[in-house]
Formats: C-alpha cells, sequence, structure tokens
C-alpha cells in the first residue's frame, strides 16, 4: 500500500486546471519518490522516479513560463529565477544521488516544502492575473500530460 507523504487539497489550487492538473502530477511524483526510496528501499526505482521528477518539473516550469509569455505577465522574470534555482537545486541533488548519496527523508521534505511554499505563495498570485487576461480555467478536453504522468 502506497504511503501519502504529500497530499492534494483544495487550498494548492491555483484555479487553472491545467496547472492544477500539473501540480498534481508533482505531488504524485513525489509520493512515488518517497514510497520507493523510503517505505521500499528501491533505490534504482527511487532514482528513476527522481529523474522523472526533474524531467515533469522542467516541463511545467516551461508551460508556466509560456503563460507569462504569452500574457505579459510582470513578475515574469522574479518567477523564472525561482524556477531556475530549483532546476538547479534538484540537478545538483541527483548528482549526490548519482555518486552514491542515499535519497533521505530530508531531501523528500526539502521537495514537498518547496513545492507547497511555491504553489500558495507565488503560483497564486499569477492566478487571477490570467484569468482577467481571458485565459480559460478549465479544459474542454483533456490534457495531453494527464495520459503521459496521470
Amino acid at each position: 500500500m502506497e504511503r501519502e507523504f504529500i497530499s492534494w487539497d483544495d487550498d494548492l489550487s491555483v484555479g487553472i486546471q491545467e496547472i492544477d492538473e500539473q501540480h498534481k502530477v508533482l505531488i504524485n511524483l513525489i509520493n512515488r519518490l518517497f514510497n520507493e526510496a523510503l517505505v521500499k528501499h528501491n533505490v534504482d526505482v527511487a532514482n528513476e522516479v527522481l529523474t522523472e521528477l526533474i524531467q515533469y518539473t522542467i516541463i511545467h516550469f516551461s508551460v508556466e513560463e509560456s503563460l507569462f509569455r504569452i500574457f505579459n505577465y510582470p513578475d515574469y522574470e522574479g518567477h523564472k529565477v525561482q524556477h531556475e534555482e530549483l532546476k538547479k537545486q534538484v540537478i545538483m541533488l541527483k548528482s549526490r544521488i548519482e555518486e552514491g548519496e542515499e535519497i533521505t527523508i530530508e531531501l523528500i521534505s526539502f521537495l514537498r516544502s518547496w513545492l507547497k511554499k511555491h504553489i500558495l505563495k507565488e503560483d497564486k498570485k499569477y492566478s487571477s492575473f490570467f484569468t482577467e487576461k481571458g485565459l480559460q480555467t478549465s479544459w474542454s478536453k483533456k490534457s495531453w500530460l494527464g495520459k503521459i504522468w496521470g
């Protein structure tokens, strides 16, 4: 049975379905990493999940940053700097793990804390801006991302 290290709740919703669904995928990947590394002690699978988490994070940030450019979001540069910093930190952590360091509760807690803090403090800032600019908040069709990582 899989344990939930981080769970989705409506407080984390930014009110834009595409972004919310992507955040749910990130939460799912953190939970998978937790279960493979710390519950099952399956190092090889945990490393694969960490790689998947890094790849998906880059995709998610690209989607957000595309929206920033399309809608001329005023805090584009500041938000992008935060994305770049997390990408650097996660890639550095991945390198350390490839060199033999174990995936620890501290590492997974860092990922959980960063994601929740980033969504609640930074991502929520752009919700009303995008909707005021006319961004559709819900899908009329299923996202391609859900088919790959959902």
